[in-house]
């Protein structure tokens, strides 16, 4: 139930209608033209509107139009002509749905009913577009290292453009997301955004995913299909590892990126498209090029404006923004209560090297939240192998790793550390040790004493 107006000059039929509709439980109200009806909805919108088509001074569709712009008001016409023009005018200007005079009141409640229950899914799908929203909010860049604000920084610059963009980063560093950061800043953010990873179609499939088919085309082909060209109309068009496609589909792909036309299979005749390009690869795609592995000249279309997102292990120090991200992101999506890390557990993530990067992290994260039975995520809630790869780790073969994890510090402690490193690496054999460091096995045992050096576990 719910409010409606009634709009009419007839005042018989104004009236009829507001008697039968309240008998349905509604707070009907009536206006006997269209500038009253205008200055009651101004005042106190309704929820659904009953107009007629055709009256004295400004008409139903006027109104109609007016409506429009003051709120979600849901708009029934009725009209005693059968015309059809008007009848398909008001639905194109946004009318729900239009009802014949004389009509049937039983029909006209039909018709109300209908429009009730149309707002009611609208509501609905409000909701659920609000709740991906809010959903999409876990689903962003994070950092403060410098070389990946200047990756945020860059995007913003370019995402007003249409220029094509290629992006460069190792799987796992967020490729995609700086794609649709791009679209989402851009002009175009209101098109679609497309993404399609070239590498896990197969090659006889993909010609057909990214320009389309005909009817017959193929075996199989028992219907026309629209490529993701068509479906990115107007929007953003992703290419993800764009270097595994073959010499023939980078032949096509260059044409339709120079004429903005494909040709679906099959057909005979180009369609325009209006789409821009932005693909990623984790190859170094120049080298692909000197080697006759892709194509120079879809290479230099593709290569226009260049990003190049740096893997976690040269930004490091977002680690721990990653992590609480990461532990509110799938903290609401599980329903869990929000944990916190622990400065050890947080230690060895900070010491391992993330060869899968952001995307191997946020699974670390996920897994550690769900199986962690504490309020908090300590080391032993982490996976072996990254605890086992960190204390590994420890052992560095260099200086460098020591002074990398230690920072600076005394000669005594550089002497402690180094000397723990090659007993490990020796696997606590002394003799072995002595000679690498160049001193006598008596005194390794007293630099042992000296700095209470103990064999790891």
């Amino acid at each position: 139930m719910g409010k409606i107006l009634v709009v009419d000059d007839e005042v018989g039929i104004a009236n009829m209608l507001q008697i039968a509709l309240s008998q349905e439980g509604h707070d009907v109200d009536v206006a006997y033209s269209a500038r009253e009806a205008l200055e009651k909805a101004t005042e106190n919108p309704p929820d659904v509107a009953v107009i007629d088509i055709r009256m004295e001074g400004m008409s139903g569709l006027d109104l109609l139009s007016a409506l429009r712009n003051i709120g979600d008001v849901t708009v029934i016409m009725m009209t005693a002509y059968a015309s059809v023009e008007s009848a398909v005018e008001s639905l194109r200007k946004g009318a729900f749905d239009y009802i014949m005079k004389p009509f049937d009141i039983d029909e006209m409640k039909v018709v109300v009913d209908r429009a009730f229950e149309y707002r009611k899914l609208m509501r609905e799908n409000r909701k659920l577009r609000e709740e991906i929203k809010k959903y999409r909010r876990y689903e962003k860049l994070i950092g403060e290292h410098p070389a990946f604000r200047s990756v945020l920084e860059k995007a913003k610059i370019i995402a007003k453009t249409d220029s094509t963009v290629m992006i460069y980063g190792e799987s796992g560093t967020g490729k995609e997301l700086v794609a649709r950061e791009l679209h989402s800043l851009s002009n175009r953010a209101n098109g679609p955004f497309v993404a399609i990873n070239m590498a896990s179609i197969p090659e006889d499939l993909l010609e057909s995913e990214l320009f389309g088919h005909k009817k017959g085309a193929f075996t199989g082909a028992s219907s026309d299909k629209k490529g993701l060209f068509v479906a990115a109309n107007g929007g953003t068009l992703f290419l993800d590892e764009i270097s595994e496609t073959s010499p023939k589909l980078q032949a096509k792909l260059l044409r339709a990126i120079e004429s903005k036309e494909i040709t679906p299979l099959g057909a005979t005749k180009p369609i325009k498209v209006d789409v821009r390009i932005v693909a990623a690869t984790n190859k170094n795609l120049k080298r692909l090029v000197d080697e006759k592995k892709f194509r120079e000249d879809l290479f230099y279309r593709l290569n226009v404006i260049t990003i190049t997102i740096p893997p976690l292990r040269e930004r490091k120090s977002d680690i721990p923004l990653l992590v609480d991200y990461f532990l509110n992101k799938y903290s609401v999506r599980h329903g869990l209560p929000n944990k916190k890390i622990t400065r050890d557990a947080l230690d060895v993530l900070m010491k391992y090297s993330w060869p899968g990067n952001v995307r191997e992290l946020e699974h670390v994260i996920e897994q550690a939240l769900i199986l962690s039975q504490g309020d908090t995520i300590d080391v032993g809630d982490l996976p072996d192998e990254i605890k086992n790869a960190v204390k590994r780790g420890k052992s560095s073969r260099s200086l460098a790793g020591i002074l990398e994890d230690n920072g600076l510090i005394s000669l005594e402690e550089l002497e402690k550390k180094y000397i723990q490193m090659v007993l490990n690496e020796t696997k606590w054999d002394k003799r072995r040790a002595a000679s690498i460091l160049g001193i006598d096995l008596s005194t390794l045992y007293r630099k042992i004493t000296k700095y209470n050096i103990k064999k790891e576990e």
